[in-house]
């Protein structure tokens, strides 16, 4: 009896030193349970409202809410702590990985998919296709085609863009506005012919398109871009996107901040996914992480 006890005894005394030793910090969400708020680019509202509508239906114990905010907001959110995944057009730059470094914060990136920018047009104005000295012209209000430049917003990724990109860092012109929002500028260029507008493709794309061809709204005209390399004019199609063809192609990606497998990791697991891969897929962007196959065909008339 005697001998019991004392083993019984020692036992217990084990577990609690054990327990006591346990001291790794216990998190309110894992992969697949919890709450967490995320920031996203408003550019890519359209898609990253449909992997959340199925995440959540895939993971019920977990709700991922979202907030749309132009991306310079984002990142300001990331560095606040306010979020610890965002998902954005560019990669942290040299300076705010050192800013990660000296506030303790170990991110993580990855490429997702690629995105095309549309520039839509009212349905009665004379251009379909514009080439890129055309294009900054427009942009810097020097062109002989005098139109209203509509932005989503001054700190969007899109102005971000089309600065670096395409302007090569000269200042856009006085006939630059902005809409407070995609949806917006796609809204102020169909009621007023004399304004282009630049916006993210999800919101151009036809979504009653039931063979996934890639057709786009009717309400606006999306003009096709010169290649300044091959001559060609193309329009933000999937597969001139996936080639990088389309001259205003660009690519999202997340950062995520978390040291634990918690929710955010769980959601940038999920849109890196098989599934999430195909719902960018089917919102005509092209999916990088994803086995993609393009083939040329030959249409006979």
């Amino acid at each position: 009896m005697w001998i019991f006890r004392e083993w019984s005894w020692s036992l217990c005394l084990c577990m609690f030193l054990l327990a006591s030793c346990d001291d790794r910090p216990k998190h309110p969400d894992t992969l697949g349970k919890g709450e967490i708020d995320i920031s996203v680019d408003e550019t890519f509202r359209p898609v990253m409202e449909l992997q959340g509508t199925v995440f959540d239906s895939s993971f019920p114990e977990a709700k991922v809410h979202i907030h749309y905010k132009p991306e310079s907001e984002c990142f300001k959110d990331y560095f606040a702590r306010k979020a610890r995944l965002i998902l954005v057009t560019r990669e942290l730059s040299a300076q705010e990985k050192a800013v990660c470094e000296q506030s303790k914060i170990f991110p993580t990136t990855l490429k997702l998919a690629r995105d095309g920018i549309a520039v839509v047009l009212n349905n009665a104005s004379p251009d379909t296709m514009l080439d890129m000295p055309t294009l900054q012209g427009i942009l810097t209000g020097q062109s002989s085609k005098k139109y209203t430049v509509v932005f989503d917003d001054q700190g969007s990724s899109t102005v971000r863009f089309i600065i670096d990109s395409v302007l090569k860092g000269a200042p856009l012109g006085k006939n630059v506005y902005a809409a407070k929002g995609n949806k917006e500028v796609v809204d102020y260029v169909e009621k007023n012919p004399g304004a282009i507008g630049f916006v993210g493709l999800g919101y151009v794309s036809d979504t009653v398109d039931p063979n996934n061809t890639g057709a786009f709204i009717n309400r606006v005209k999306i003009a096709a871009i010169k290649n300044e390399k091959t001559g060609e004019f193309l329009q933000p199609y999937q597969a001139y996107i996936a080639l990088r063809s389309y001259p205003l192609t660009r690519s999202i990606y997340y950062i995520n901040s978390e040291s634990y497998p918690g929710l955010g990791t769980g959601f940038a697991n999920f849109i890196a996914g098989q599934r999430g891969q195909l719902i960018f897929f089917h919102a005509h962007m092209f999916p990088v992480r994803s086995e993609m196959v393009i083939r040329e065909a030959a249409i006979k008339n």
